[in-house]
């Protein structure tokens, strides 16, 4: 039996152009409103911007066959990537106008398998600590029982940004 999945995304410098012109959180409510696209790998793997709020994100997939591994459960990449960008945009929803961040490092720990039977998942970054020119956050992915399914922490750089 033969899937397919077709997917599509908007111009991603539309919202790179944008972040200069708000503050982190100003930015993510952008994404969330619709006023400003997401990135397209939110388009590529189907998640979602669902919460923003000074100090803490929340994303959510739906997992599917598409984000599975040859062994029968949701990849790595797919856990690494909604926590990275849940970690990340913690950062981001502290950062002023003028500051952007990228992430230097990522550590995680799978704690439970994800399959289609999981059902709804949510990465849900909040930030730890916050210097001049670093950051620490964490995510959590957890399931709809809000069980614990995976945790990772991410450093930060923060690094100004041009204004248009």
């Amino acid at each position: 039996m033969r899937r397919s999945r077709t997917i599509q995304w908007e111009d991603p410098a539309v919202s790179a152009e944008a972040v200069g012109e708000h503050s982190g959180l100003q930015f993510l409510r952008e994404i969330l409103a619709g006023r400003l696209p997401a990135a397209p790998i939110a388009a590529t793997l189907g998640f979602s911007l669902e919460e923003a709020e000074a100090g803490r994100v929340v994303f959510v997939l739906v997992p599917g066959e598409e984000h599975y591994n040859p062994i029968g459960s949701v990849h790595g990449g797919v856990y690494a990537t909604l926590l990275d960008s849940a970690a990340g945009c913690a950062v981001q929803s502290v950062l002023p106008q003028g500051m952007g961040y990228t992430s230097i490092d990522l550590a995680l720990k799978f704690l439970r398998p994800v399959t289609v039977d999981t059902g709804k998942v949510r990465a849900i970054g909040t930030i730890l600590s916050k210097g001049r020119r670093t950051a620490l956050a964490q995510a959590e992915l957890r399931d709809s029982e809000d069980r614990l399914l995976a945790h990772a922490t991410s450093s930060c750089m923060l690094f100004p940004v041009p204004s248009p």
